[in-house]
């Protein structure tokens, strides 16, 4: 031992000096400062502890922020299990941000669904707002079509326009939003005719591109995700209860005795954690059922902590997602792409230093 302790002081020896000798740290007396002013103001609520971890310093150095955490969805790479949620289109504004969005996949390697392109479907007028692939050139790219219009365009024996729109966009597939509950809200909302997994089940039956579902807020209860998952989706998308809810942003749109009887229905949902954790007692019970491989978690996901402990706990290969954390950002694209950085070291320290209970 006495050994390896003397040339343990060798080696380090033999590193930069500057970091062996505090008189050559110029910052050290104005850090002690800082230290010194701030240590009242560091102290912490043992109330707040986060009891979803436990913190490991002993077993991972900081090398860690080279891991590799690349995934694979709808047959494409992504360099990180970062997702950008599906978020606007139709707007001035819509150009920018999904430029700016774009450009940050491109750069990141990050995987991106589009907005809603319900109005490309007939009409061209807004298709630069969405004709991004450029920027993006080997990230996945997904377009966006409620089940409403998925349902229409299947009756109509017209499914032919959703292949050439994501033909004409480049994409790698479609993200099939499911809304009942926003489309009964909404004023002026569409009205399912169809179960929509029966919907489902018969595009997958004549598309020849990756289909993703996703919830748009509440998430999914037990049997409807035991019918997706038996599904071949390249993933699903849960969207779970706890992040924008666009059944609520509909119902803020109504009038107010309308707003005051359908409130409580608000509150209904499944949170992420949830939906997960019946995840996992399927696969355990029924493993043979899963088609679906892929997860995506978004919903009530603030960041990097409840992204790693989300992915963590799911059996299933999982990435998560986020939206509006983005789009907060999304005009400006130093502050985008600083945000992202944060982002991608937090989920790297993640890893080196948490371990999920």
């Amino acid at each position: 031992m006495l050994t390896l302790v003397t040339l343990h002081k060798s080696e380090l020896k033999k590193q930069d000096n500057q970091v062996l000798n505090p008189e050559a740290d110029g910052q050290a007396s104005s850090r002690k400062e800082d230290h010194i002013d701030m240590a009242f103001r560091s102290a912490c609520d043992k109330a707040n502890v986060d009891q979803r971890f436990h913190y490991e310093p002993m077993l991972s150095g900081h090398t860690r922020q080279d891991l590799d955490l690349s995934v694979t969805i709808a047959g494409k790479k992504m360099s990180y299990p970062l997702w950008i949620s599906s978020m606007t289109g139709g707007t001035e504004k819509a150009k920018a941000i999904n430029h700016n969005l774009a450009k940050l996949c491109g750069a990141y390697g990050l995987g991106m669904g589009l907005g809603s392109c319900r109005q490309l479907l007939y009409e061209d007028k807004r298709m630069n707002e969405f004709d991004i692939r450029e920027l993006m050139p080997d990230s996945p790219l997904m377009i966006n079509l409620g089940i409403a219009q998925v349902e229409e365009l299947l009756a109509k024996g017209e499914t032919s326009i959703i292949r050439n729109l994501v033909s004409r966009l480049d994409a790698d597939g479609l993200i099939i939003h499911i809304n009942p509950l926003q489309e009964w809200m909404q004023p002026e909302g569409d009205r399912i005719q169809l179960a929509p997994i029966d919907t489902v089940k018969a595009l997958l039956s004549e598309a020849d591109y990756p289909i993703i579902v996703k919830e748009v807020g509440q998430g999914f209860g037990m049997e409807s995700l035991k019918a997706l998952l038996s599904l071949p989706i390249a993933a699903l998308d849960l969207a779970g209860y706890g992040g924008t809810n666009f059944s609520k942003l509909e119902l803020l749109r109504s009038d107010e005795l309308r707003h005051a009887s359908f409130k409580g229905v608000l509150d209904l949902g499944h949170t992420c954690e949830e939906m997960i954790s019946n995840i996992n007692a399927l696969y355990r019970s029924e493993p043979q059922l899963i088609k679906c491989k892929q997860l995506i978690i978004s919903g009530g996901v603030k960041g990097f902590l409840d992204g790693y402990y989300l992915m963590q706990k799911s059996t299933l290969p999982a990435i998560y997602a986020q939206a509006s954390g983005f789009l907060r950002h999304a005009l400006d694209y130093e502050q985008l792409k600083k945000y992202l950085e944060l982002e991608l070291e937090g989920l790297k320290m993640s890893h080196a230093l948490l371990k999920v209970k």
